[in-house]
């Protein structure tokens, strides 16, 4: 069995539609995403849209549990501001059907991988949606998000960076993010040009985990943002590149 995991398109069809190309060639037997898929992009209706005709089984996000009933933040700076009017706006786009869809959004899902291999499907973490599990991350701490769960592979999303790492018997999986990577380069955090996805394989017992990274047409992301009506839309492409 080959399943691809998704998280964090956040509002990017663009980049959406780039990983839905590359899954053509990679043939997965099922694609679970792993939440936030609408806030904090340009194209929010669009990837609700999107994500309603192919069917795939949804893991609820923090943002996409926020959506169900969004209240401002408590912003104090100035990048959290431009952020919650980003997502404000995105928010005032949704319609009743859009709503009820991300209803059906799940807190976990399990896949039975074969060969006693099973996935567990999360956002944050099994127990909490906004719960960050990093490569770094103390293994005193992993044992209360994790506590009473257990399978041979378990992934999430949320940090928006990639990751495989063993706990105990399971390998931990972050796919990364699909519409808002994050790189850190020499302290400075940026968007890279690419969207981010996860292969996961059980070939006779054996699991496999490939890591994929592919180019976003950065001009038709721009274009895409400026004809948005999104907010802040300078500084929402300013890091990207």
């Amino acid at each position: 069995m080959r399943i691809a995991l998704l998280s964090d398109i956040h509002g990017n069809l663009i980049a959406l539609e780039t990983i839905l190309a590359d899954l053509e060639t990679a043939s997965p037997d099922a694609v679970i995403c792993l939440g936030d898929v609408v806030v904090t992009g340009p194209q929010p209706r669009q990837v609700i849209a999107q994500l309603r005709e192919l069917h795939w089984p949804m893991v609820m996000g923090n943002t996409d549990a926020w959506l169900l009933d969004p209240q401002p933040w408590d912003a104090t700076d100035e990048e959290s501001q431009q952020l919650e009017v980003i997502e404000l706006w995105g928010a005032s786009l949704m319609t009743e059907e859009d709503l009820a869809f991300i209803e059906t959004f799940q807190p976990t899902f399990t896949v039975d991988m074969g060969e006693d291999h099973t996935l567990l499907c999360y956002h944050g973490s099994p127990h909490a949606n906004t719960d960050f599990i990093g490569p770094t991350t103390p293994e005193e701490e992993l044992k209360i998000k994790l506590a009473g769960y257990q399978a041979e592979v378990m992934a999430g999303g949320h940090t928006h960076q990639q990751m495989l790492r063993r706990y105990q018997g399971s390998l931990l999986i972050n796919p990364g993010s699909v519409g808002l990577p994050y790189q850190n380069v020499d302290g400075q955090t940026h968007n890279p040009t690419w969207a981010e996805y996860a292969l996961v394989s059980n070939d006779a017992g054996n699991l496999q985990v490939e890591f994929r990274r592919v180019p976003v047409d950065l001009a038709a992301l721009t274009t895409a943002v400026r004809t948005s009506g999104m907010p802040n839309a300078d500084w929402w492409l300013k890091d990207w590149g």
